[in-house]
C-alpha cells in the first residue's frame, strides 16, 4: 500500500508582514496545514487573520519567512501566481468586494475563461458550482438583487468554477442568520468529503470546536497556539488564556464529567445535539 505523503498542502515558516503604516500583519507566523483538512483560525480583530490569508494565495508577499505549497515556495511570477490562485481559493468576508459582473452567471464564469478554458468547458463548470451552491434558479439574476446569503455562495460558485484544491473562507458565517449559517455549512461538508482542504477564520468558538479538525489561534500577527480540535477540551484554561472564550460544549461538558453525571474518557461531544444525546443516553 501507497504511503500517504505528510508534505503539508500550505505552511508558513517565520513569516513577517508589515504595512505601510508600520501596523503588524504577520510577525514570525508559522502555521502546517495538512491535505485534505478542515483548520479553522480564530483570532481578535487585527490579529493577523486576512493578512494570514492575503499571503495563502500570493496577493500579499512576505517581508520575511517563506510560504510554502505542496513543499515548494511560492513563485511570484506572474504565470505562477495565476496557476496558484486557481488552486487556492479565496473568498472574502464581504461578497461585495468579490462579485462585480452583471449576473450571477457572468461573475461566476469569469474565473474559468481567464484559464482559457473553451466555452463548453466554461458551461460545465459554471452549472457545476452553481449546482453545488443552490443558486441554479438565481444564474440569470443581476448580483445587486441578491441577498446577503446568496451573494456569499455566488463568491463560493465563482471559487468552486476554478476547481480549486484548497478553499479559504474569511468569516463565512457572519452576517446570515441561523438557516443560512447551516445551509452554508452543509455545503463545506460536502466540500470536504470530496477531498477538499478548507481554511476558514471566524470568531464562532463554538463553530469552530464543532466543525474544524485543528484550530490556530492568532494573537498580534503570531501563531500563538494550535490544537487538534477535539483536545481542546482537554485544556480550556490554556485556551481561555487568549482570551477569545471557550467552547460551550466542552465547558458544559466538562461540568458534567466533573460533577459525575457522565463519565470522563468517552467520546467528546462536539456539537449542543451530541451533548444532549449523550445526557439522554442516561435516562435509557
Amino acid at each position: 500500500m501507497k504511503q500517504q505523503s505528510v508534505t503539508p498542502i500550505l505552511e508558513l515558516q517565520g513569516v513577517s508582514f508589515r504595512y505601510p503604516d508600520g501596523s503588524v500583519g504577520l510577525d514570525s507566523c508559522s502555521l502546517s496545514i495538512e491535505r485534505g483538512s478542515r483548520l479553522v483560525v480564530l483570532g481578535a480583530n487585527g490579529a493577523g487573520k486576512t493578512t494570514l490569508f492575503l499571503h495563502l494565495n500570493g496577493i500579499l508577499r512576505p517581508q520575511s519567512g517563506t510560504v510554502l505549497y505542496s513543499g515548494a515556495p511560492l513563485d511570484y511570477g506572474r504565470q505562477r501566481l495565476h496557476e496558484l490562485r486557481s488552486r487556492i481559493g479565496l473568498v472574502f468576508q464581504n461578497p461585495d468586494s468579490q462579485l462585480f459582473s452583471a449576473s450571477v452567471r457572468e461573475d461566476v464564469s469569469f474565473g474559468p475563461l481567464n484559464l482559457g478554458l473553451e466555452k463548453q468547458a466554461v458551461r460545465e463548470r459554471v452549472e457545476e458550482a452553481l449546482q453545488a451552491v443552490g443558486l441554479t434558479d438565481y444564474a440569470d439574476k443581476p448580483v445587486h438583487n441578491l441577498s446577503f446569503g446568496q451573494k456569499k455562495r455566488a463568491c463560493i460558485a465563482g471559487v468552486l468554477a476554478m476547481r480549486p484544491e484548497v478553499m479559504v473562507l474569511d468569516e463565512p458565517t457572519a452576517g446570515l442568520d441561523v438557516a443560512m449559517q447551516l445551509g452554508l455549512t452543509q455545503i463545506l461538508e460536502r466540500l470536504h468529503s470530496e477531498g477538499m482542504t478548507i481554511i476558514i477564520a471566524t470568531h464562532d468558538i463554538d463553530f469552530a470546536y464543532q466543525w474544524g479538525d485543528s484550530t490556530a489561534i492568532l494573537a498580534k500577527g503570531n501563531c500563538a497556539a494550535t490544537w487538534e480540535t477535539p483536545h481542546i477540551a482537554n485544556s480550556l484554561e490554556q485556551f481561555a488564556s487568549h482570551g477569545l472564550g471557550v467552547p460551550r460544549v466542552a465547558e458544559l461538558h466538562n461540568l458534567l464529567v466533573d460533577g459525575k453525571v457522565l463519565e470522563r474518557g468517552k467520546s467528546l461531544p462536539r456539537s449542543h445535539g451530541e451533548l444532549l444525546r449523550a445526557i439522554a443516553s442516561l435516562v435509557e
